[in-house]
């Protein structure tokens, strides 16, 4: 197991090779969710994740013979940019494969980065097993995302940032993918914070870890928004560091996370992955766990597809009731849709978008159906939006 001094240690080694990310109290997020929240924010690094911090430490630690053969990683896209970033620092050819579902978007930056990409695999552990098979025939070295010594370490030294910066705190809650940022900030916070809470998150579809601290199950995986935390299992390393060192694991859903990075965007004002939302989808999914404790939240990453958040927030918005989507049956008339768009701006909705239908849904031939998408400031106002136009028009809500 890995020591506070070998956390120290990698904050020595990548001090200046990795931003000392923002550490900030959010006052939106405190009045949200009723708890005391303060967030590290790890989406500013430079590849936009914490992942960096593992890469730097575990490359800064190869041999010359070892940067000389290169290396190889596997990633659904965070560490990648890790890796290709400081193997191009450091002049070391670097090997990504990543899982075919992988973000465009991350694909990219890795390559930016300046890495070979090959896209192998359906889940994680294909892509992982056809990586390791590489790095047998071509002699690399591997750079695991999570289950190394090396790595752990590096992910720890976010937490010491955090605690140097945050002051007294009640709990610390971070997401689960392989464990790799959860492990490593344990040992530090364990270490200095011994009362302190500490949390692990997973999503529902990935949750071995939902018996905790019972044995490990065996999820089923799947598509996910936050395919940073989409790991089948745990790491042997890091499993052992966080069922020695943490509190509790808690699942949360889909639909949490995509609220989480709603309030993240619109609250905090920071941009944030699903994998990255995870710890604040904990704390709105478990209020009564939180509520009046000081809680420190990393936003462990931000590399999120730009059309997945759109429609992240839009999703949200039609859910809260900010966004409201009408049919109605209207006479095929001249004006008829001025006048239910002068009822609708007379009320103060905005309108998104309109389907107006004559041939194939209306029920008579001198009618026509019109679905109605409409903005409004919160569900008192569409509801006050629908009563207007109930006036005049037979409406349903879609």
């Amino acid at each position: 197991m890995i020591s506070l001094e070998d956390v120290t240690a990698a904050a020595e080694r990548i001090r200046g090779k990795v931003i000392r990310t923002p550490t900030l109290p959010s006052h939106a997020l405190s009045r949200a969710t009723g708890a005391d929240i303060t967030l590290k924010l790890e989406n500013l690094q430079a590849v936009g994740s914490f992942k960096e911090r593992g890469a730097a430490n575990k490359l800064a630690l190869l041999t010359p013979e070892e940067r000389a053969r290169g290396v190889i990683a596997v990633s659904a896209g965070n560490h990648a940019q890790g890796v290709a970033r400081h193997a191009s620092l450091l002049g070391i050819d670097a090997v990504i494969v990543m899982p075919k579902f992988t973000p465009t978007g991350k694909v990219v930056r890795t390559r930016n980065w300046g890495a070979r990409v090959i896209l192998e695999g359906e889940t994680f552990a294909e892509a992982l097993m056809f990586a390791q098979d590489m790095q047998a025939r071509e002699g690399r070295t591997f750079v695991h995302p999570y289950d190394d010594a090396a790595v752990m370490a590096g992910q720890g030294t976010c937490a010491l940032e955090l605690l140097e910066d945050a002051g007294e705190l009640d709990m610390l809650v971070a997401p689960i993918g392989g464990g790799g940022l959860l492990a490593g900030c344990s040992i530090a916070a364990r270490a200095l914070r011994p009362n302190m809470e500490l949390i692990g998150v997973q999503v529902e579809s990935y949750d071995s870890l939902a018996a905790f601290p019972g044995p490990a199950t065996h999820p089923n995986g799947g598509s996910t928004i936050a395919e940073g935390i989409a790991v089948l299992q745990i790491g042997k390393q890091t499993d052992v560091v966080i069922r020695k060192q943490v509190d509790k694991v808690l699942v949360v859903s889909e639909c949490a996370i995509e609220n989480a990075i709603t309030l993240l965007a619109e609250g905090a004002k920071q941009v944030s992955e699903g994998a990255g939302a995870a710890a604040l989808a904990a704390v709105l999914t478990y209020p009564d766990l939180f509520r009046g404790k000081k809680v420190a939240l990393p936003i462990s990453g931000g590399n999120i597809d730009s059309r997945i958040l759109a429609n992240t927030l839009l999703r949200a918005m039609l859910r809260d009731g900010r966004i409201l989507r009408l049919v109605m049956e209207i006479p095929d008339r001249p004006g008829v849709l001025a006048d239910i768009s002068k009822t609708i701006g007379e009320a103060g909705g905005n309108i998104i978008e309109v389907s107006h239908q004559r041939l194939f849904a209306a029920p008579s031939v001198q009618a026509a159906q019109l679905e109605v998408m409409i903005e409004a400031r919160d569900p008192e106002h569409a509801a006050l939006i629908t009563k207007a136009l109930e006036r005049t028009y037979i409406v349903r809500r879609a």
